[in-house]
């Protein structure tokens, strides 16, 4: 993982933003993109980073998330993007599964989606759009698919 990208994570942790299995969790999630194919760096990831474990931690700490005024404009932006929505809703899956927490509202797996389709922009390649959810369920699964 590139340093500046895991100062970010480190620095969440080691100032109690998030708890260490969140960012654990999402150091995980990130190391599987990545090996798809797809450019995390601090510059294209560093927002989705941020995001992802404050939303994560704001769910194991049983604070609402959910911002429904956002789901018809996301719902739009997204509607092309079928790759990111998946992803989104796999992560939130591992995220319910693995950290015990609640289902990510609708909206803030948008959220999640968006950040996701950005970063895939950034590389195109249709492979790496078929393979992201393999990578990033290996990494949760111990290097299994």
């Amino acid at each position: 993982m590139e340093e500046k990208l895991a100062l970010r994570i480190q620095l969440f942790r080691e100032t109690g933003q998030v708890r260490a299995e969140v960012a654990d969790f999402v150091e995980g999630e990130l190391k599987g993109l990545a090996r798809a194919g797809l450019p995390v760096s601090e510059e294209t990831a560093g927002m989705l980073t941020s995001h992802l474990m404050m939303a994560l931690n704001r769910l194991l700490n049983g604070e609402s998330l959910d911002d429904p005024a956002a789901g018809e404009q996301m719902a739009a932006e997204l509607a092309d993007r079928p790759d990111a929505v998946g992803l989104a809703q796999q992560i939130a899956a591992r995220a319910e599964r693995d950290l015990g927490t609640a289902a990510l509202p609708e909206s803030e797996t948008g959220y999640l989606a968006m950040h996701l389709a950005v970063l895939a922009a950034r590389n195109p390649a249709a492979a790496v759009r078929e393979s992201v959810r393999d990578a990033a369920s290996a990494e949760q699964n111990g290097g299994r698919p």
